[in-house]
């Protein structure tokens, strides 16, 4: 672990502007990302997973790795991503491209992108992506450090997106809310 938290802040010190945190997400927030995970989700892709904080609880709420695709952009991360997580899709890419993954039964796409931090071109490309990826009925889970929905008031217009939230994460740097979008019925 601590081998992830020297790369994050290395990372981190070179390119603040493609990491957006002061830290790696707490095992709490991790909680509250894979909650929305069970025996019926199917596969699940992780973007942006950073150091892998998150995708080990994916792994732990029951994926299977053959069932999980990560991506993430950092080549570094990348390398680390694919030696701590054998078995799983590990794509170094662009999370604009997630249509052309190779992935039919997504369920539940989980996010540790800084989309506030993001243009709302490209949040839109990501956004409506994830759920052309996504069978009818996934979900699309952010969180934010923000006070407010993190994707742009006109791309969740466009997709047509409706939201809930789920309590705070106070022991997290800085403290996080977790929201779950999925499209309008």
């Amino acid at each position: 672990m601590s081998g992830n938290l020297g790369l994050f802040f290395g990372q981190l010190l070179r390119n603040p502007k493609r990491i957006s945190a002061i830290a790696p997400s707490s095992k709490g927030l991790a909680r509250k990302m894979v909650s929305q995970i069970d025996a019926d989700t199917g596969e699940v892709v992780e973007i942006g997973a950073g150091t892998g904080a998150i995708t080990r609880f994916i792994l732990g709420a029951g994926v299977a790795p053959a069932d999980l695709s990560i991506v993430e952009m950092n080549p570094e991360f990348c390398t680390r991503l694919q030696a701590l997580f054998p078995g799983c899709d590990v794509r170094q890419m662009d999370a604009q491209n997630l249509a052309d993954l190779p992935r039919s039964n997504v369920g539940t796409v989980i996010s540790g992108l800084p989309l506030l931090s993001i243009p709302e071109e490209i949040q839109q490309n990501i956004i409506q992506g994830a759920f052309d990826l996504m069978r009818p009925g996934g979900k699309y889970v952010q969180f934010t450090y923000g006070p407010k929905p993190p994707i742009a008031p006109s791309v969740r217009e466009s997709v047509g997106l409706e939201w809930r939230t789920l309590p705070k994460v106070w022991l997290n740097l800085p403290p996080a809310t977790t929201y779950i979008f999925t499209k309008k019925a």
